[in-house]
Parts: structure tokens; sequence; C-alpha cells
């Protein structure tokens, strides 16, 4: 059992940037990929980016490639998503998620947090 906690959220003008932290408890994150997804409302759940369990391998999404970086400190046991040129379309809930391999999907991912608000103003 994991247990993740986003924290980092904010309101931010376009253009600037955020740094949003996945605290995990429960088990050690080194054992789980780790996906960062968002939620704008009235739209599907979507990927932003996954890091695979020794941050080897990483995914992001054509619309946050070269804007998003995704990291890990194994020992920290937290992920990291720094997210820099925010757009208003940026604006969403964002959630992470831990799973035994990487995956575009959110069935690929067993755990996950509550979510934290991100808001990009124009």
């Amino acid at each position: 059992q994991v247990l993740l906690v986003e924290s980092g959220g904010g309101l931010v003008q376009a253009g600037g940037s955020l740094r949003l932290s996945c605290a995990a408890s429960g088990s050690t994150l080194s054992s789980y990929a780790v996906g960062w997804f968002r939620q704008a409302p009235g739209r599907e759940r979507e990927i932003v980016t996954y890091i695979s369990r020794n941050g080897g391998s990483t995914y992001y999404a054509d619309s946050v490639k070269g804007r998003f970086i995704s990291s890990r400190d194994n020992a920290k046991n937290t992920v990291y998503l720094q997210m820099n040129s925010l757009k208003p379309e940026d604006t969403a809930v964002y959630y992470c998620a831990a799973g035994p391999r990487t995956g575009y999907y959110y069935s690929r991912y067993d755990y996950w947090g509550q979510g934290t608000q991100v808001t990009v103003s124009s």
C-alpha cells in the first residue's frame, strides 16, 4: 500500500513556473513507476508524463514536451514535476500515480494522490 500526497500547486501567471511534489509513504517509491496526470473541468484525465522506477526512462505528452520535466529522488521517496512556461491550457488538477510499470493509461496505476490544483492566468 502506497499513500501519495501531492503539493506545490497554486495560481501562476502565464509564462511562470511551478514545481509539484509527490511524496510517498507506506512503501518504498523506488519499487514503482510514477505517472503524472491532469484533469481539467469537463475533460477526461490525461497523461502528462511518466517516469520509470530508476528514473532512466521518461515520457512526455506532446502538449508539455520541452516545458515540463519529471524527476525522482528515491532517497526522499518523492517524485517531482517541474513545470515551466506555463500556459492557461495547463490549468487542471494534477495527480500523481504509482504502479508496477510505466504506461499511458490511468488503469496501469494502482495508487493515486488526492490531486493539487494548478491555475494559470492569462
